[in-house]
């Protein structure tokens, strides 16, 4: 059994060929995938955060709306550029978010990926101290993320305070919501990452794309990274069981209309490239897969890192419209996910 929800990267551009040709478009238009996704059984709805881009930016004005118009469903990013966030009031904008949505929160946070503009974190008023890279600045900032939405609390607290203080002592954040620390997960793109997310007791969120490690198949190396994170989670000794996503692009070709947009897209092979200035260097980018269900079926079979972890998010071809992208989902759950013991 997995949980099945969907990725999506919230594109939108004034085209005449795009369904979402504002930013107001796609946020609308994302609340109403995931009630669509809900209403069809998919297990969530998770959104990519970019600056500098037409793309989903600032996510927690659209996770907590999709709390409010959902019951079920789980509500993540994949990922938030932890190099742009105020730790702390990003726990504040969390704790509000997942109290909306009753504690369905699922935030992916990461170092980021490559960017529109250069240093774009500049001017959001951060930069790396002497000695640091912003790398490191991401996992610093997600650290404090970390500790204050468990509750630490460091704040000395003002002997005349315009209310009365709830407790005595130091103060920390407010709103806290409890269990959201065990909801956080680390966007890893190389093995190393991985590791330091278990010891640091956070779910793994493996992409499409890592750090080419071994020159292996895509799947293979995301399989090995899985198993060095469950390693390192056991090795830590954290009391909850890990959770470990990977994100796939999938189509089933069951109608006209997918084989207009994915039926050339069929046998696919891994890519490998550079991304440049990164510190990742060679990456490989995983395959996309369309076919026939039973086609479809018998390749999934062999993927290793689907097999490994115990979420799967569909990339969704989000300008393509909410009712395409529901039927994407639907092929996936009704024709394909049974057959592979995913249902």
């Amino acid at each position: 059994m997995k949980k099945i929800g969907f990725l999506s990267f919230g594109h939108w551009t004034p085209h005449p060929d795009s369904q979402t040709r504002s930013a107001r478009d796609v946020l609308h238009q994302s609340i109403d995938l995931a009630v669509a996704a809900e209403e069809i059984g998919a297990d969530g709805a998770y959104f990519r955060v970019h600056h500098y881009a037409r793309q989903l930016a600032s996510p927690f004005p659209l996770l907590a709306a999709i709390g409010a118009k959902t019951s079920k469903i789980e509500i993540g990013t994949g990922v938030i550029d932890m190099r742009y966030e105020n730790p702390l009031y990003m726990a504040e904008d969390a704790g509000a978010a997942d109290l909306i949505s009753d504690g369905r929160l699922q935030l992916g946070v990461s170092r980021g990926s490559p960017e529109q503009v250069i240093d774009g974190y500049k001017h959001f008023g951060y930069d790396a101290p002497e000695g640091m890279t912003m790398a490191d600045v991401a996992r610093n900032n997600t650290e404090t993320f970390l500790q204050v939405i468990d509750g630490a609390r460091f704040a000395e607290p003002n002997p005349r305070p315009m209310f009365p203080n709830p407790y005595p002592g130091a103060l920390g954040i407010e709103p806290q919501s409890p269990g959201l620390r065990d909801r956080i997960w680390w966007g890893a793109a190389s093995n190393a990452t991985a590791v330091w997310a278990a010891e640091a007791g956070m779910n793994l969120m493996s992409s499409t794309l890592k750090a080419d490690e071994s020159g292996k198949p895509f799947h293979v190396q995301q399989r090995e990274q899985i198993d060095l994170f469950r390693d390192a989670w056991k090795e830590a000794g954290h009391e909850r069981e890990a959770r470990v996503s990977v994100s796939r692009s999938i189509f089933a070709l069951t109608t006209d209309e997918d084989y207009r947009y994915f039926g050339f897209d069929r046998d696919t092979d891994d890519q490998i490239g550079t991304i440049g200035g990164d510190p990742i260097g060679r990456a490989i980018f995983g395959r996309s897969f369309a076919a026939e269900p039973e086609a479809l079926i018998e390749q999934l079979r062999g993927d290793e890192a689907i097999a490994a972890a115990d979420t799967l998010l569909l990339t969704v071809p989000n300008q393509l419209g909410v009712e395409y992208n529901t039927h994407v989902m639907e092929n996936i759950i009704k024709h394909v996910a049974p057959a592979l013991g995913w249902r």
